[in-house]
């Protein structure tokens, strides 16, 4: 499959593109990279680095990607962090130019806006462009629980409301769509684990893995480009949750276990398409 990746770039590391980019190639996947961001490294070391280019330079490549005549051939649009406010409508006009060519694409969107403890990281005016702009034309959504929250003012703290919070999410969606909460700590949920929670209208499926104290830098970002391109595959919630928690648990532990700053993505490439998964959802819906 032809997939259209916009988030941030770095040099060192593996967060937004330098994760996606690479995992989805490994699934098999031709991947074209915009950066919202090229920056030596993520903003959670003491130092960086870089730039966050204007969002017309961000939209003149998607541009000359339709002008090449290529957007009919792509199958799905990846995006994650924004960087510039205005790349909220680069990204919203890249995936209606690629469905008015290819109407079946799939556009999966990680709304990049915070994490636990640290709160919202991003403008304050950059959440009401994944609710208004985004969220409306998402097949698949990859919220963390913090997210996921700040988004509707529910709760995640047991499953009963992180079920209703998920439905409340799903109404900002399209038709059909799906939400996938990672980072899930609940008070009824199993100990010493973290939950991946998958709602859609029809079903709800979730499914638990040994939680670690490895860097989360980039681990939501691999996550999206895992489920995005196992499911172009199976097109199947269960299955596509299933490999894709497998898979970055196995990145997750290796990187934990050498006590990197720094996702050891290349050294587990072999375990980022599982012929079966550690971990079997369990569906709650």
């Amino acid at each position: 499959m032809n997939i259209l990746s916009i988030q941030s770039r770095v040099a060192y590391g593996h967060v937004g593109n330098a994760a996606a980019q690479f995992t989805l190639q490994r699934l098999g996947h031709t991947v074209w990279p915009v950066e919202t961001a090229y920056l030596s490294n993520h903003l959670g070391y003491k130092t960086w680095r870089g730039r966050f280019p204007e969002a017309a330079e961000v939209a003149e490549v998607v541009t000359g990607l339709d002008e090449l005549g290529v957007l009919a051939t792509c199958d799905a649009v990846l995006s994650g962090y924004l960087g510039a406010v205005g790349n909220g409508d680069t990204v919203a006009q890249a995936v209606r130019a690629v469905r008015a060519k290819n109407p079946s694409a799939v556009y999966a969107c990680d709304p990049v806006m915070g994490d636990l403890p640290h709160g919202l990281f991003v403008k304050p005016e950059v959440p009401p462009i994944f609710a208004d702009k985004l969220l409306p034309l998402a097949d698949f959504a990859f919220p963390n629980a913090y997210e996921l929250e700040y988004l509707t003012g529910g709760k995640t703290n047991t499953l009963a409301v992180a079920l209703s919070a998920a439905d409340a999410f799903l109404t900002k969606m399209r038709a059909g769509a799906t939400v996938v909460m990672t980072s899930l700590l609940r008070e009824d949920g199993p100990a010493d684990s973290i939950e991946t929670l998958a709602v859609s209208k029809d079903a709800a499926w979730v499914v638990a893995t040994p939680r670690y104290n490895a860097p989360p830098h980039g681990a939501g970002d691999c996550f999206a480009a895992l489920f995005l391109g196992h499911h172009l595959y199976m097109r199947d919630l269960e299955f596509t949750l299933g490999f894709a928690a497998t898979a970055i648990h196995a990145v997750i532990v290796a990187s934990a276990e050498a006590g990197t700053e720094e996702l050891l993505l290349v050294p587990t490439q072999d375990r980022l398409r599982p012929t079966k998964f550690d971990f079997p959802p369990k569906r709650v819906r």
